[in-house]
């Protein structure tokens, strides 16, 4: 069987499987069946993309099926681009399905979720083979629905209504976006076969199409400001599915831009990557500033989705630069470290909401102003989430240090680029990207200490446990997959080299050929890193340090009271919060980003309970876009009800004005 046709099959395999959850509904043996068996599905499908990617190969195959337009048929088509992101997609799919083992038994209405699980996989998958725009965009909808229907499965639960009406709303918007583009790129010819569309010329209107796809996927991807259903979305949907919508469905949509905007527009000016570049910029800045003001674990995980896809799109902005000037090793270089990160990214924040997950089921909350203290009660998941906040906070020897750093040493190369614009653009993106890396560190710092260290701050906290095995093994593979990653990047960069071959016609030099597994971007002169050396140089210093503690240190045990900041008694409440811990940030970022207004109310004289902080927030970009639109729609809509309870003397007025203005505009236009 090719390698499509495996795909295709474990595609009908995953909406049978669908259909069997329905079927199952009733039983009591349905988590189990429905899980187990959509993460035999997935580990098959991942098994025959990784295949097809290391198959050293740039050629594609194609499969024809007599469905969808009459003249077009549905076109479906595996190439390296399209391997890569089934890794992606399939990898996140198997871990999801080997969490929801566990996660699973704690639905309180599983036979909301089981169905459109599976569905959701093989939407996303359909998305990445199709080849035609029909397919494409039926595939596109398809996901959104099923995505949909999973955040709508705590439908009961304060705001969930919202975050799914926004999210549809976004997601139709995104859509129209698409068919926009798509219709461009088909032209007057009408063929939307992406073979046609790739031999076509776009130049005319291809800064519109790009335009088109940023709105389009960018919507989905979480791309400021087209970012607002993510934090109402990922907060409401169950966890797995938490992380297959940020660890995953995003890089669909980051697939679908690249698949555009690299392979089908052609070659790109110089002009449409200062738009890209200067987009992920901010949206780098803009989603962890959100995310560092956040309490709420799963919304800080949102926002902080949201900048790692700034961080994408900008290393994307700069491949458009270097492609544009003809610069194919440096355009590659950017190119790769992009895919790195969207690699990167689906590990450690699948972790990181998986760990969300296992908190959320043994105490019930999600602010982490009412956890603290869980690394004594959840050692394992403790481990495991303090790996994805060190991978995710781009510190080696991590994953997440080595697609920043490649980002970073793409950066480096601007001067190579002849426009001013981009010479002072790019640098400027560059600035933005290392305070965004800052904040994320600042960010995570603050999301564990608070959630895991210290003393609990609620009974949930201090009477919480361990989650079970399933979900343990989910976490404990994306963290080892995250040091893996981090300590052996060379065979990754290696992996990715046909699609660079694909999309640029060139590629980063090869890292099998470098001594001691390092990796060079460019020349082992220029800079170079070592992953496994830097590995064992903190293993050797911790473990030396131990030892010299040990021999040195004074044998004797002393134990004092720790300090209570004036409290005879000291409690919980007295801990460094998450609002104290951002309120420096605050202040230098939130008077200009939030309007942000700090409050404290003091005790009366003589009450020894604490001070408390009040912050007052405003998401400028909801109150100034989305808002008045939404009042629009609801003033339209509101003086639009009163036709149906019109008479009928005043509805067949109605139908003869109406008669009467459409005759009248087409005597005008005769």
């Amino acid at each position: 069987m090719s390698g499509v046709s495996l795909q295709m099959a474990c595609a009908a395999g995953l909406l049978g499987l669908a259909v069997l959850a329905i079927c199952l509904s009733r039983s009591k043996f349905n988590t189990a069946v429905i899980y187990g068996a959509t993460l035999a599905v997935a580990t098959v499908a991942l098994i025959g993309s990784l295949r097809s990617l290391l198959g050293d190969t740039t050629t594609a195959a194609g499969l024809v099926l007599p469905i969808g337009l009459p003249w077009l048929g549905a076109h479906f088509c595996l190439d390296p681009l399209a391997s890569f992101f089934l890794v992606v997609i399939n990898l996140g799919g198997a871990a999801a399905s080997l969490y929801g083992l566990g996660y699973g038994h704690h639905e309180p209405v599983p036979t909301r979720v089981l169905p459109f699980f599976p569905a959701f996989l093989a939407g996303m998958n359909l998305v990445v083979l199709a080849d035609d725009a029909f397919s494409y965009l039926l595939c596109w909808e398809f996901m959104s629905l099923a995505s949909w229907a999973l955040v709508m499965a705590h439908h009961r639960e304060a705001g969930n209504t919202k975050a799914g009406y926004v999210y549809l709303v976004m997601a139709s918007f995104g859509t129209l976006s698409l068919l926009l583009a798509f219709g461009l790129l088909a032209g007057p010819a009408g063929d939307y076969g992406f073979a046609a569309i790739r031999a076509a010329h776009h130049t005319p209107y291809a800064m519109l199409v790009l335009i088109l796809m940023l709105l389009g996927a960018g919507s989905k991807a979480g791309l400021v400001p087209l970012h607002v259903w993510l934090p109402l979305a990922h907060p409401a949907a169950p966890s797995h599915i938490s992380a297959l919508m940020s660890g995953v469905m995003t890089k669909v949509a980051i697939y679908g831009f690249i698949r555009v905007v690299f392979d089908l527009l052609g070659e790109p000016s110089w002009s449409a990557s200062v738009i890209v570049l200067i987009l992920g910029g901010i949206t780098a800045v803009m989603g962890i500033l959100y995310a560092m003001m956040e309490n709420d674990l799963k919304r800080l995980l949102a926002y902080s989705t949201i900048e790692n896809i700034g961080v994408i799109f900008a290393s994307l902005g700069l491949a458009l630069a270097f492609q544009a000037n003809g610069l194919k090793l440096l355009a590659a270089l950017a190119f790769t470290a992009a895919l790195f990160h969207v690699l990167n990214h689906s590990f450690f924040k699948s972790l990181l909401f998986f760990g969300a997950g296992a908190v959320l089921t043994t105490t019930g909350e999600r602010n982490m102003e009412k956890l603290g203290g869980l690394i004594h009660r959840m050692p394992v998941t403790s481990f495991a989430v303090l790996v994805g906040c060190v991978a995710i906070s781009a510190l080696p020897p991590f994953n997440g240090f080595v697609s920043e750093w490649l980002i970073f040493q793409a950066v480096l190369q601007s001067p190579e680029l002849p426009q001013w614009g981009l010479k002072i653009t790019v640098p400027a993106v560059g600035a933005l990207l290392a305070l965004a890396a800052a904040l994320a560190a600042a960010c995570f710092v603050k999301a564990y200490g608070v959630t895991f260290l210290g003393r609990p701050r609620s009974v949930a906290a201090e009477t919480s446990g361990e989650v079970d095995r399933y979900s343990l093994s989910a976490m404990v593979i994306l963290a080892a997959l995250c040091l893996l990653a981090g300590i052996l990047p060379g065979p990754v960069i290696d992996a990715l080299a046909p699609i660079s071959v694909q999309i640029l016609g060139g590629h980063m030099p090869i890292q099998s050929n470098e001594s001691w597994l390092s990796i060079a971007p460019i020349a082992e002169s220029r800079s170079s890193y070592n992953g496994l050396l830097v590995m064992l140089f903190i293993t050797i210093s911790a473990s030396a340090a131990v030892v010299f503690i040990h021999r040195f240190a004074s044998r004797a045990l002393r134990r004092g009271p720790a300090w209570g900041c004036g409290f005879s008694d000291p409690t919980p409440a007295a801990q460094y919060s998450g609002a104290s811990f951002a309120q420096p940030i605050r202040r230098v970022f939130g008077t200009l980003v939030f309007h942000a207004r700090d409050h404290v109310e003091m005790p009366a004289p003589g009450d020894i309970r604490p001070a408390r902080l009040r912050i007052k927030l405003h998401d400028l970009i909801w109150e100034a876009m989305y808002q008045p639109i939404a009042g629009a729609v609801g003033f339209s809509a509101d003086k639009l009800n009163r036709l149906q309870f019109l008479t009928i003397r005043r509805y067949l007025s109605l139908v003869f004005i109406t008669l009467v203005t459409l005759l009248l505009v087409l005597a005008i236009w005769s």
